[in-house]
């Protein structure tokens, strides 16, 4: 039969859960809402990240206090006393492991902005798995097993487990060499020595990710990229070089063609997006062809992308303009010439490429 006193101490601990569960909820909602509009305007972009990194966790962490209170609270045994504490003890651990995660990689991620640390996946990985690993440890210690055995086991297994890792560790240190010598960066336009080209979107434990132009993803393995000849579209700038190729008639005056071309060229640079204003634009003569002369048009984009609407919109107004000039741009011509008959003949066929 349940007595007075202990309906009594049942009604007092439920009110206790909810009361902690109803403080835990304005936590949420309003302290912390307030504490995060607060930190915002101060200099220091850190006191964000710790306001942010609680989002989610005081009210867990104010209700395993309002348990720990009732706990304390009720006459339980001591065993039962003693197994309660040590699972609120281990839940309000690992809260503060998920916090420390949390605050790692958000550090991370912050100082990548700066450019001090990369922003890639594989920094913020190990920094929530310094942080996991150090909030494990301390909780088998706060349950009394002893951690030396588990490190020395694992000293011990480690020349194990490398042999059995060792693409997956490949891949790692790979990663780590790649983000360190800082020749293939997140956000770079790259072409690799098998054909595939795109921006690197982020560099894993395993794979450097690449995304390509028609919005497809090309999953690099670190090992295979730090050995592969690798084009970087963004290194040492952005600004690149583009060239064009063009032929005329032999008939053409050439310093003629030149001035037409070049004013045509720097009024593609002015008025198409992704060309460099500043640039002179030139020209180079290079070849007798079979059928006109063949020169190079050298202009400048920002980046590697802007070449196809740079070209795109030089080559309609180079044929308008040319077309105005009255400057030809030849079809191939095959002159045949006929053996056999008494007088020479030649048939001459003109074919589009």
């Amino acid at each position: 039969m349940v007595t007075a006193d202990t309906l009594n101490m049942l009604l007092t601990s439920a009110c206790l859960l909810v009361a902690s569960a109803v403080i835990g909820l304005i936590m949420e909602k309003f302290v912390l809402h307030r504490l995060e509009a607060l930190t915002r305007r101060t200099a220091w972009e850190g006191d964000e990240i710790i306001i942010t990194s609680l989002r989610g966790l005081t009210f867990y962490a104010c209700f395993l206090a309002g348990s720990y209170g009732v706990s304390q609270f009720l006459h339980l045994n001591g065993r039962i006393r003693d197994i309660s504490g040590k699972l609120l003890l281990v839940l309000f651990l690992l809260l503060i492991t998920v916090f420390l995660m949390r605050l790692a990689a958000g550090f991370v991620s912050h100082y990548a902005k700066k450019a001090v640390l990369p922003a890639t996946s594989i920094f913020i990985n190990l920094a929530k798995a310094i942080a996991f690993s150090m909030g494990a440890l301390i909780i088998l210690q706060s349950l009394g097993i002893s951690i030396t055995p588990i490190l020395t086991a694992l000293g011990v297994g480690g020349l194990a487990v490398a042999l059995a890792l060792q693409d997956t560790l490949s891949n790692i240190f790979s990663g780590l060499h790649i983000i360190a010598t800082r020749q293939i960066r997140q956000g770079d336009y790259i072409r690799l020595d098998g054909g595939e080209e795109g921006y690197v979107t982020d560099i894993t434990w395993r794979n450097t990710v690449v995304q390509t132009l028609p919005n497809n993803m090309v999953l690099v393995p670190n090992s295979k990229l730090a050995g592969a000849i690798v084009t970087n579209y963004h290194l040492p700038d952005t600004e690149m070089g583009l060239l064009v190729q063009v032929g005329v008639s032999y008939d053409s005056n050439l310093e003629e063609v030149e001035r037409v071309t070049i004013e045509v060229a720097r009024e593609a640079l002015q008025d198409v997006q992704g060309g460099i204003h500043a640039f002179e634009p030139f020209i180079r003569y290079h070849t007798f062809a079979d059928f006109s002369i063949n020169f190079t048009v050298i202009l400048r984009c920002v980046e590697y992308v802007d070449q196809y609407l740079l070209k795109h919109e030089f080559i309609k107004k180079l044929h308008r303009r040319y077309r105005d000039e009255g400057i030809e741009i030849p079809f191939p011509i095959r002159t045949v010439h006929i053996k056999g008959e008494t007088s020479e003949t030649s048939e001459t066929s003109e074919t589009r490429d």
